[in-house]
């Protein structure tokens, strides 16, 4: 067991290469990745049954017991992004597979590398846990009603489709962890420690699929504008995030958990749904925000990490100071 742990703990250092990695091979041997292609709904239900594994009844008290800061959390990622995502997509001037693919993105639940993202910049942790977990839950409803809305105009939305498939892909798996995790309570402990790398190795298969399904219009024109987009989207939701928060008057590590919850999407979820449900070109943009968040979520938790390192420094010289 120790042992699959340190190859998680190796894997997650070095997640985002391996994604970049991965998608290079299967643009250059597609045939693998196709293989895969089909089980993409397989594969992101084995990384939600995990999420639910983690979950407990405590998990959802907390929301019961501080539901402003969640609420007003999850109100703001399911504004801020998916806004965000349909102006870009006029601004450049998408249209077609790859404008559905960037609001596809927007309008999906807050992904789980932003809880790893406030843990290390300091944030609160069970505020973001609390407000993934919410988006998460909702995102049967939100997911087809956002598209409806933002890009009925380029694709027509398979809206009743995409809520069933919505409650089979996200909404099942993580009932069934919670189940599991409700039944057989701390026994279940061990499996825990190997979610992180069952989850990742799932994602990566994921972008696996993706690449391969795109090989041949990757280097296009308006497929290069997404990279752009993406970044754009992605560090616009963090300053959006961060201004709202403090707005309402949150505190800074309040603040932080926001700011990665608006900001990072659960883009394994905009691939597998776009491949399903419209053109596997409409599952290129989550596949850069996969790998494009992971490297700002870094930058901006060690941001603050070293930010809040050198004041705690600054407060002992000052108390010493003082003392002497």
């Amino acid at each position: 067991m120790q042992k699959v742990e340190a190859v998680g703990n190796w894997v997650s250092k070095w997640f985002t290469l391996l994604v970049v990695v991965v998608a290079a091979f299967s643009f250059f041997a597609p045939s693998f990745g196709t293989a895969i292609a089909p089980h993409t709904s397989l594969l992101l239900g084995v990384v939600l049954f995990g999420m639910g594994l983690t979950l407990s009844r405590k998990d959802f008290a907390r929301i019961l017991r501080r539901p402003w800061p969640v609420i007003a959390g999850t109100v703001a990622h399911y504004v801020i992004m998916p806004g965000i995502a349909y102006l870009l997509c006029l601004i450049f001037h998408l249209s077609g597979p790859t404008a559905v693919g960037v609001i596809l993105v927007g309008s999906c639940p807050s992904g789980t590398s932003s809880n790893v993202m406030a843990y290390l910049a300091g944030g609160d942790v069970a505020l973001d846990v609390s407000i993934g977990m919410l988006s998460t839950l909702l995102a049967p409803i939100m997911l087809p009603s956002l598209l409806l809305l933002y890009a009925g105009q380029w694709v027509t939305i398979p809206a009743a489709s995409l809520f069933l498939g919505a409650i089979r892909i996200v909404l099942l798996p993580v009932f069934l962890g919670v189940l599991v995790h409700t039944i057989f309570g701390d026994r279940i402990a061990a499996v825990n420690h190997v979610l992180p790398l069952v989850s990742q190795t799932a994602i990566l298969l994921i972008v696996c699929a993706v690449f391969a399904a795109n090989h041949a219009h990757l280097f296009t024109g308006q497929t290069a504008l997404v990279i752009p987009v993406v970044m754009l989207h992605n560090l616009s939701g963090y300053g959006l995030g961060f201004l709202f928060a403090h707005i309402i008057r949150l505190n800074y590590p309040q603040r932080k958990a926001i700011t990665f919850e608006v900001g990072m999407q659960d883009s394994a979820l905009g691939a597998t749904l776009a491949m399903q449900y419209f053109h596997p070109a409409a599952a290129i943009p989550s596949t850069i925000f996969s790998i494009w968040h992971n490297i700002s979520g870094s930058v901006l938790s060690s941001y603050w990490r070293n930010k809040a390192n050198k004041d705690e420094q600054l407060v002992a010289a000052k108390t010493t100071l003082q003392h002497s």
